[in-house]
């Protein structure tokens, strides 16, 4: 493969044609460059991406917004599809030592019950206390335990973030940073209306649709993006990249950017890079992700976001999506989203749709008494493997930068998003800007 005569324009390829690949498509078109997008799936979309209820769009796993997410919304306004966000306030609750207990409003906070009153009034403070932190490298040290035992007591860690903590990250729940719980909880906490109910907000049409209507937009300038299209392998000559290996081809390029898990990374650039950058990007761990999602002809209650509290439950979440987006939407089926963060080794992760059902079903059933297996009229399975990175302490030392080793390979990955922790609005930030960063090193 030759390279590009000085004058002639970048061949520029993206890999993954998820928020990140795409935004960082769109940034270039506007710079006045062209690129080529390759996603491996059959649409467009990443984590994103849907299936169809009744002939609507919906994720595959349960995405929302939140009204500070500045990025996504600057887009959405960008591309002319402001009326197409959904705004809408949302109940969140606990399921905890089998009872219900709603969590929206600081009132709520006050009639918790399962924590003596100095504790509620800790627990509620928590989230104003964390806002107030500007310097987040001060929390980088230490545990998510330590900071939260430290910020509200025993009793509130062990009642409310512990089971919480241990219901997401397993096994690696002692190793998650301070860092990324802080976040967590500034960013809910900015997400609340003048009563101080939380507010979310969603695309009419899904975020699939948000998702094709910016790949439309990247086509406007002249870029192409391709479905069903699975990179392999980086290909590099002398260092500098030279192009990708694909599933249906080489194709060249002078500039690649790169937006997969840091390990599907790695295993794509193995025999071009050292050992040891790929031995870094390997360093980052990944939880994978079990999302069992029910289509049911009526709602097991009134709550869009019930914390499950329980170290006997497999579900750290039940996420009644059609609290949020109305059942009409969906043909009158209420959603509900059953979702398990895990080791991929974790047997769920292992069981078929057939039996990842089976075993879910009693728990339902457990939590609310009047469930029966007649309510459920279909439901899906859906596994990522690299579902959510473990921050750590310390974490902002193994990440990798932007820009490779390699003379014209450049990296965005949701891993690399920090202090915030993953998300379409940080995608979204992420790839424009390193899309502004290729396009003024590409036309300098």
């Amino acid at each position: 493969m030759n390279s590009r005569h000085s004058d002639a324009a970048p061949r520029i390829v993206i890999v993954g044609g998820g928020f990140t690949g795409l935004s960082a498509a769109y940034e270039l078109g506007l710079k006045g460059l062209k690129c080529t997008v390759l996603e491996q799936d059959a649409e467009v979309g990443g984590l994103a991406g849907s299936f169809t209820v009744q002939g609507v769009a919906l994720e595959k796993f349960y995405h929302h917004w939140f009204t500070n997410d500045v990025a996504v919304m600057g887009l959405i306004d960008e591309l002319g599809a402001h009326d197409d966000v959904l705004v809408r306030p949302t109940r969140t609750g606990m399921y905890y030592a089998q009872n219900f207990f709603r969590l929206s409003t600081p009132l709520d906070l006050l009639r918790f019950t399962p924590l003596g009153f100095i504790d509620r009034i800790r627990l509620g403070l928590l989230a104003l206390r964390a806002r107030r932190i500007e310097d987040w490298q001060s929390l980088e040290s230490i545990s998510a335990e330590t900071w939260l035992r430290r910020m509200c007591g025993d009793g509130v860690y062990k009642v409310v973030w512990e089971p919480l903590l241990r219901g997401k990250f397993g096994p690696y729940a002692n190793d998650v940073s301070a860092v990324w719980f802080w976040n967590k909880l500034k960013l809910r906490g900015g997400s609340r209306g003048k009563g101080g109910a939380e507010k979310l907000a969603y695309y009419r049409g899904g975020f699939a649709a948000l998702a094709q209507r910016l790949a439309r937009a990247v086509a406007t300038h002249g870029s192409a993006v391709r479905t069903s299209v699975r990179v392999s392998s980086i290909l590099s000559q002398d260092g500098i990249v030279r192009g990708v290996r694909t599933n249906a081809g080489d194709l060249p390029a002078d500039i690649v950017l790169v937006t997969p898990a840091l390990p599907i990374v790695a295993d794509m650039l193995e025999g071009h890079l050292s050992a040891p950058y790929l031995q870094s990007l390997r360093r980052v761990r990944y939880l994978a992700n079990v999302c069992v999602v029910l289509e049911l002809d009526r709602s097991l209650s009134q709550t869009y976001w019930l914390n499950v509290n329980d170290p006997t439950f497999p579900f750290v979440g039940i996420i009644e999506h059609t609290n949020f987006e109305p059942p009409a939407t969906y043909g009158g089926r209420h959603i509900v989203y059953l979702s398990k963060y895990l080791p991929e080794t974790d047997a769920l992760y292992q069981m078929d749709d057939a039996a990842a059902l089976e075993y879910c079903l009693p728990f339902i059933k457990r939590m609310f008494p009047n469930f029966s297996r007649d309510w459920l009229l279909a439901h899906h399975v859906w596994r990522a493997r690299f579902s959510q990175p473990i921050v750590e302490p310390h974490y902002s030392r193994m990440i990798p930068q932007v820009r490779t080793p390699m003379r014209g390979l450049y990296l965005a990955s949701m891993a690399q998003i920090y202090p915030e922790d993953r998300g379409t609005n940080y995608a979204i930030r992420e790839g424009r800007s390193v899309g502004r960063l290729i396009a003024s090193e590409a036309q300098a």
